[in-house]
C-alpha cells in the first residue's frame, strides 16, 4: 500500500494490517496519553484517508492505542476557539463544517470496503460514534460504550443517532443517549451493538481471524452482497428480491465470462 502522509495533529496512523494480508489496513488512533481523543483535524484526515485508500484495500480495521478505543472529542476544544466558535458563523457555514466532520464517521456505505472497529476500554461520544460507523464491531470484554454528548450540553452529531436507532431501536437508543450511561461489552452483544465479544487478550487474534475470513470471499461477490444488505432496510420484500435477482444475474455473467462481451 502506498504510504499515506498523515497530519501529526490528527492523532492517528495508517499501517498495513499484516504483511500476509495485503488487502487490509489498520487505522490506529494514537494519542494514548489523551485516551485517543479526537479533533476536527482527526476527522478531516480520516475523510482524506478514506478517499485516498487504493482499490487494493478491501478491509479497514479501526483501533485505539493504549488503554482505550477513544474518549471522543478532546475536551479542550469545548472552548471559544474550538467548536464553540461555530455559533459565530452563519448557520449554513457552520452546518456545512459539521457535515464535513460527519463524513469521517461513515466507514460502512462503500460496498467494496468492509470496516471493523476493534474496541477495547472506553469508546465515548465520538469514539462510540466512530465504532457505530463501521460494518463490524468486535469488542474486548472490557469495552464500555457511552454516548456522553448530552452531559456536555451538546448532541451526538457525527451520524451516531441514526445508526444507533437502526441497531437497537428507538426506545433503547433513547435510554442509552438520554442517560449517558455506560453500555458494557456483554450488553452490547446482547442488544446487537457488537458483532462479537472476546477476552481483551484475544482481541487482536479475533480481528485477524475476521479479516482473513473476509478476504477469503470473492471480492465482487462480497461487494454485491454488501450492497444488497445496505439497501435492504429501505426496500420492500419484493423490491429486495428483485435487487437480488439482478445482482445474481450480474454475478453469473461474470462467473461464466459473458460480462467480458459487454
Amino acid at each position: 500500500m502506498p504510504s499515506l502522509e498523515i497530519d501529526p495533529e490528527a492523532g492517528f496512523r495508517v499501517d498495513p494490517f499484516s504483511d500476509s494480508l495485503p488487502g487490509c489496513v489498520s487505522i490506529t488512533l494514537d494519542r494514548p496519553d489523551r485516551l485517543n481523543s479526537q479533533s476536527p483535524t482527526t476527522w478531516e484526515e480520516l475523510v482524506r484517508v478514506r478517499r485516498e485508500l487504493p482499490g487494493t484495500v478491501r478491509v479497514v480495521v479501526i483501533r485505539g492505542a493504549g488503554r482505550a478505543f477513544s474518549a471522543g472529542l478532546d475536551r479542550s476544544l469545548l472552548s471559544d476557539d474550538g467548536i464553540l466558535a461555530l455559533p459565530q458563523l452563519p448557520q449554513d457555514e457552520a452546518t456545512a463544517r459539521i457535515a464535513g466532520w460527519q463524513a469521517a464517521f461513515d466507514w460502512s456505505s462503500r460496498p467494496d470496503l468492509v470496516s471493523i472497529a476493534a474496541v477495547h476500554g472506553h469508546a465515548i461520544g465520538g469514539g462510540f460514534q466512530l465504532a457505530l460507523g463501521t460494518d463490524i464491531r468486535i469488542l474486548a470484554d472490557d469495552a464500555q460504550l457511552t454516548m456522553a454528548e448530552p452531559t456536555l450540553g451538546i448532541v451526538p452529531d457525527l451520524g451516531g443517532t441514526k445508526r444507533l436507532v437502526d441497531l437497537v431501536g428507538y426506545s433503547r437508543a433513547a435510554e442509552i443517549c438520554l442517560t449517558a450511561r455506560r453500555v458494557s461489552a456483554e450488553e452490547a452483544l446482547r442488544i446487537g451493538l457488537a458483532s462479537a465479544v472476546v477476552p481483551a487478550a484475544d482481541l487482536d487474534a479475533a480481528v485477524e481471524r475476521t479479516v482473513r475470513a473476509l478476504l477469503a470471499i470473492d471480492r465482487d461477490a462480497a461487494a454485491e452482497t454488501k450492497a444488497l444488505l445496505l439497501a435492504a432496510a429501505r426496500r420492500t420484500q419484493s423490491e429486495q428480491e428483485a435487487a437480488e435477482r439482478e445482482a445474481q444475474y450480474r454475478r453469473l455473467r461474470a462467473l461464466t465470462g459473458l460480462d467480458a462481451e459487454d
